[in-house]
């Protein structure tokens, strides 16, 4: 149950200057982290470890700290702690040079950088009420914030050594933190878990269409595991520059932007199991082109241009189904769970198959996994993803 609140102004500014902060240091940490620890002379198997590690703790701290916000409802402070954490945690990266040292920091702040952004959506989306479609709008300033960090880090790579790379990082999780203190608490609702609501959860992730939902995203974030973990050190082996690098990145993560614009626009027309099975379909072309065609400047541009189906669109479909899904009380779970077994459990995997099937036979096997795993999530989608039929425990 959610007590009654006046209606207030959104702060879309605030909440804008969180997603531009958060993805920002996303924009710093995913394309060039790999570069920063080949610097050490680590292999793949190690470096696809240690990248694995950044979605190891997705797999249970957003899901505990969702429980934690889901029963007191003081999401607000969660997000305070988990970013305040976070930064003072990763300045000990500052003395790191071995994989295990580097790897007990790795999921330090991790655990708690990778909690905070389930329970902001949740902020936003109870923000916006009856306007949920203009989340993204809201959502968009992250893909611009990632934008900026990929140009402006990679051209400044070029110039400076990539042990450069933490100063920057650091600089982002302060600043993320500092925009955390700008949200209030009183500004929004606090919700209140009422008693006996665990077995409505429990109902919930006992349907099938659920669990067929969390096993694509789980799916979808394997996919990704060569992309994110591997992309960069195959492009600068090819002969591209940082600067260029920085500018496939941004390219796709402009095409996301373009999409977030008009995505009220596309929801309006499109069912999302339509959405769902299109941007599955795109993804597998995405991964054959970036398996088979990378030497090729022009193909790799158009392949990045999908990231607007690959990440954008799925993302959006994804945090509208667990609305869906969810009843108001579990919500801060759902959206856990969302981050837990997707961006997490199918990050953490996607990494370390990576690393593995890299080292074993080469990129190419390792992205035409990846677009196999795509091609099991268009089945579970074409058997079982049909939100209209979905039950609802609403109460």
């Amino acid at each position: 149950m959610v007590s009654e609140v006046p209606p207030r102004p959104i702060p879309r500014v605030r909440l804008s200057g969180f997603y531009l902060f958060y993805f920002a240091f996303l924009g710093a940490l995913v394309p060039y982290w790999s570069l920063y620890l080949q610097s050490f002379g680590f292999g793949p198997e190690v470096i696809g470890l240690l990248m694995g590690l950044l979605h190891a703790t997705r797999i249970f701290a957003p899901s505990l700290w969702g429980w934690i916000a889901d029963r007191t409802g003081r999401r607000i402070w969660i997000v305070r702690l988990g970013s305040c954490c976070a930064w003072l945690i990763f300045g000990l990266i500052f003395w790191a040079e071995t994989p295990l040292y580097i790897a007990l920091v790795t999921v330090g702040f991790s655990f708690f950088w990778n909690a905070i952004l389930p329970q902001f959506e949740v902020v936003t989306l109870r923000y916006l009420g009856e306007q949920k479609h203009r989340y993204s709008r809201i959502r968009v300033w992250g893909s611009v914030g990632f934008i900026a960090a990929v140009g402006v880090i990679g051209y400044l790579l070029d110039s400076l050594s990539i042990r450069a790379l933490p100063f920057m990082l650091l600089g982002l999780l302060v600043l993320i933190w500092i925009n955390t203190l700008l949200v209030n608490q009183h500004e929004g609702s606090v919700e209140h878990e009422p008693v006996g609501k665990t077995a409505s959860l429990k109902e919930v992730l006992m349907q099938g269409q659920v669990v067929a939902f969390f096993l694509i995203c789980f799916l979808v974030q394997f996919g990704h595991g060569p992309y994110y973990s591997f992309f960069s050190p195959m492009m600068e082996s090819l002969g591209y520059s940082r600067s260029m690098i920085g500018l496939m990145w941004s390219l796709g993560v402009l095409a996301e932007v373009v999409l977030f614009i008009w995505m009220h626009r596309v929801l309006e027309r499109w069912s999302l199991r339509t959405i769902m099975l299109a941007s599955l379909w795109l993804s597998v072309l995405r991964w054959v082109v970036t398996a088979y065609l990378p030497e090729y400047p022009v193909p790799m541009l158009l392949a990045q241009l999908l990231h607007a189906a690959t990440f954008g669109s799925l993302h959006i479909v994804g945090i509208t189904l667990v609305q869906h899904y969810f009843p108001p009380s579990t919500q801060g779970r759902g959206q856990a769970l969302f981050s837990s077994l997707g961006f997490g459990a199918g990050g953490m995997a996607g990494a370390f198959a990576a690393g593995l099937i890299w080292n074993v036979a080469g990129s190419e096997a390792a992205f035409l996994a990846a677009a196999v795993g795509c091609l099991l999530a268009i089945v579970l989608t074409s058997v079982w993803i049909y939100p209209e039929k979905a039950q609802q425990n609403q109460s």
